[in-house]
């Protein structure tokens, strides 16, 4: 199944311990994660369910490319990686 964690920044506001949770799709693995800690989907996601604008996902080396539909697949070794991405100046 694959590994899921978030930054430490995340971490700060809500509790995101890593997991490993099954699913095939970057969707799927999110829900199955929002399933145990459904504190956390507010921090990663927006009211339509898509990824929020300062969130970034990482599978493997790659970055989810599928921002909305979450289709990006994730294989059973995966280790996908939720951060909040800095923008400024």
């Amino acid at each position: 199944m694959p590994l899921l964690s978030f930054t430490a920044h995340l971490g700060r506001h809500v509790t995101c311990p890593p997991e490993t949770v099954p699913g095939a799709t970057l969707r799927e693995v999110l829900d199955a994660y929002f399933a145990r800690h459904p504190q956390v989907r507010g921090y990663v996601l927006d009211e339509q369910q898509a990824l929020r604008r300062h969130v970034v996902v990482f599978i493997g080396d790659e970055q989810a490319r599928d921002r909305t539909t979450l289709t990006d697949p994730v294989s059973a070794q995966a280790e996908v990686y939720v951060m909040q991405a800095l923008s400024g100046g």
